[in-house]
């Protein structure tokens, strides 16, 4: 009994140096760089992007119907409109999405205290990368939610739960935390191999960007996408199939990729959180012609496509690049597309556009295919509506042109007998099908159709199961249990 009360309380309470805490692992640069590097993995998690992310803005956009193949009740449900707070999907993106910005608000809540092995350039790269990722944490969320909760500080504990913040406040934040980044990240030429593949300037540019024309900003977009055409550092390439390959990520057309890599092995693709156990994704499974074939083009998609039996001058041979159809070769030249290989319609086009068996006999869980999130491509078709909304149309011409001189696309320039611009709308109409063509199935269709919608200039979608009260998705049933700042009055319209 002495002994017990003359202990030292400090030795009955110590601290265990083998288990690491917030509070005792930021202590160095490495470290720090280790903080945002989770940060990043986020989005390599089974919630984003090895199997939820793009079915969640494909199936919300007009680019894909079922392919008769095995796709589950719950991802039919966004493809037909039935969408409720329950939804499996709805879910992963959300939590996913949160993930990524507790892990960003960490490394931003304890950059500043640390002295050993860092230097203040990267110290500040890295804070950057870590306001970029949080803003475009945010974008996602509230460009599909509108406002949510908004944190700014890593949770330490339950009641760290946030209200919903207005859409308002939250933009706000993320063009806050984008105009920052810009003034702390590298242009792409500054890294090293070893750190290819971070944030960089123009990515930081491009994203405010896209925020400020989610939002009808037009005249705030134009800078930052007039400085990366200036910067000298982007070009398209002269393949379009090398945005969607394994041989050729991070050339000169990406801004911004997720990364993929078969290079760990193919544990746990199930379960992976973006906690470093897997980087191998689902994409090309679920949508290759000779694996499960779940979504397929949509009708209106493939009609999209200029064809010179409907007028055009010629055939847009994008729509080969993006789909195998029938008698289709593939595995380096190998193999044949044959019916008896295609599950479900096989009259159908299916997806080609990120899938592996482009040099490879069959598709298999495990692709190591990046995501290009933002390539050039878009920045040059952005520059062009930016220029036609705020009044420039002849200026818009060049940028509108631009995708279709590619070496390997070569399409008439426009103006064309299908698509005139002699006017503003004209141009708007000719934007957004070039659009459509460039990009589909990469995730971008859905977020143009809901900018569009804002704006009253939506021209060409088809969207039969749409209803007014999708232009937002409902806030999980689980967050508004967990989250003791919510109650159901904070749900969306609708739901």
């Amino acid at each position: 009994m002495v002994g017990v009360a003359s202990c030292n309380e400090d030795i009955l309470n110590p601290i265990n140096p083998n288990e690491l805490s917030v509070g005792t692992f930021f202590v160095s640069g490495p470290q720090l760089l280790a903080g945002v590097n989770a940060a990043y993995a986020g989005a390599q998690g089974l919630d984003l992007y090895i199997r939820e992310y793009f079915f969640l803005h494909d199936m919300l956009s007009d680019d894909v119907e079922s392919g008769g193949g095995q796709l589950e009740g719950h991802r039919n449900q966004l493809l037909t409109g039935s969408i409720d707070p329950s939804n499996p999907i709805i879910i992963s993106n959300w939590r996913g999405f949160y993930r990524i910005i507790h892990r960003a608000n960490i490394v931003l809540d304890n950059a500043e205290g640390l002295t050993e092995e860092i230097t203040e350039s990267l110290r500040s790269r890295i804070i950057g990368e870590a306001l970029f990722l949080r803003a475009w944490g945010y974008f996602e969320l509230v460009s599909l939610w509108g406002g949510v909760p908004l944190m700014t500080t890593m949770a330490t504990s339950i009641e760290s739960a946030s209200p919903r913040a207005t859409e308002e406040e939250v933009y706000q934040q993320i063009i806050t935390d984008l105009t920052e980044a810009i003034d702390r990240l590298p242009a792409k030429g500054a890294y090293g191999t070893a750190d290819i593949g971070r944030a960089t300037n123009a990515a930081a540019r491009a994203l405010l960007a896209k925020v400020h024309m989610f939002r009808g900003e037009y005249a705030l977009a134009k800078p930052h996408l007039e400085n990366i055409i200036n910067s000298g550092e982007y070009s398209l390439v002269p393949r379009y199939l090398d945005n969607f390959e394994e041989e050729n990520e991070h050339n000169q057309e990406s801004i911004f990729e997720i990364i993929m890599t078969r290079s760990f092995g193919d544990a746990d693709v199930w379960g992976g959180d973006g906690s470093g156990i897997s980087f191998s994704t689902f994409r090309g499974q679920e949508y290759s012609p000779v694996a499960w074939r779940n979504l397929v083009p949509s009708r209106s998609l493939v009609q999209e496509f200029e064809k010179e039996e409907n007028g055009a001058e010629k055939d847009d041979p994008r729509f080969s690049y993006n789909f195998y159809q029938i008698g289709d070769t593939y595995n380096n030249g190998n193999n044949v597309l044959t019916p008896d290989a295609v599950q479900g319609d096989n009259e159908r086009p299916s997806w080609r556009k990120y899938t592996m068996i482009y040099k490879q006999p069959a598709e298999n869980m495990a692709s190591g295919i990046n995501f290009r999130v933002i390539r050039y491509a878009d920045v040059l078709l952005m520059m062009a509506e930016v220029e036609n909304e705020l009044g420039n149309t002849a200026a818009a011409l060049p940028f509108l042109n631009a995708t279709r001189q590619r070496a390997d696309v070569a399409m008439p320039l426009y103006p064309t007998s299908q698509y005139p611009v002699g006017n503003q709308e004209e141009m708007r109409r000719a934007i957004q099908h070039e659009r459509r063509v460039e990009f589909p199935g990469e995730q971008i269709r859905n977020r143009d159709i809901r900018r569009w919608r804002r704006m009253n200039v939506l021209t060409n979608a088809t969207l039969p199961h749409f209803r007014p009260h999708h232009d937002l998705m409902p806030l999980p049933f689980a967050e508004i249990d967990n989250n003791s700042a919510l109650t159901n009055d904070d749900q969306n319209p609708g739901y």
